[in-house]
């Protein structure tokens, strides 16, 4: 075994795992499950049979990641967040066949208690805040609070609040590490 299981987690024959991935107790990755190198499962994390974890991802304690849920390389989810993958469920309603995706792209941090719900399309690098609501895409880089989630900010690739505006035209160095992005109306971009 490439990576380290401890004794009370379930992995069901079939999932693939990544090299050096760590899962923690109590946790239950479900046989179509795609998990990365380096990977963290925090304990009591639940992982679903149509999920992709890319390397490098942190899930911490108590996040059930589910079904049609796609997770880019190094991606944070914070203890006890939400995902969803039925917009509207009943109990007495079957909905399995009308489950929506949820992307997380590469490097986006997904803040304790926030929920996410399913179709949406979560930036690069944005920044979900504690307890937030997200109900639409987010863009790259984009700070993200509030029930619904409304965007105040910008953040680094180092994880810093930048001083930009929402929107317009401007450009700032990350003081943290000396990275360069450029606001162009409403989306950012690190110039290379």
């Amino acid at each position: 075994m490439s990576y380290s299981k401890h004794d009370s987690a379930i992995v069901d024959e079939g999932a693939q795992i990544g090299e050096g991935s760590r899962i923690w107790h109590f946790v239950h990755v479900c046989a179509g499950a795609r998990i990365g190198k380096g990977v963290s499962l925090g304990q009591n994390v639940f992982v679903g049979n149509q999920v992709v974890i890319g390397d490098r991802c942190k899930i911490q304690n108590n996040v059930s990641v589910y079904d049609n849920v796609t997770l880019e390389e190094g991606v944070f989810c914070g203890p006890s967040m939400v995902f969803t993958n039925v917009y509207n469920p009943r109990s007495l309603i079957e909905r399995k066949s009308e489950y929506r995706s949820t992307f997380v792209k590469k490097g986006a941090t997904l803040g304790a208690n926030c929920t996410i719900v399913c179709g949406s399309t979560i930036g690069e690098y944005a920044f979900i805040g504690a307890g937030a609501v997200v109900n639409k895409d987010v863009p790259a880089y984009a700070l993200m609070v509030g029930v619904p989630a409304r965007q105040i900010g910008w953040m680094s690739e180092f994880g810093e609040q930048l001083d930009l505006p929402l929107e317009g035209q401007a450009e700032v160095t990350c003081t943290h590490s000396g990275a360069r992005y450029v606001l162009q109306g409403c989306a950012l971009t690190q110039i290379p």
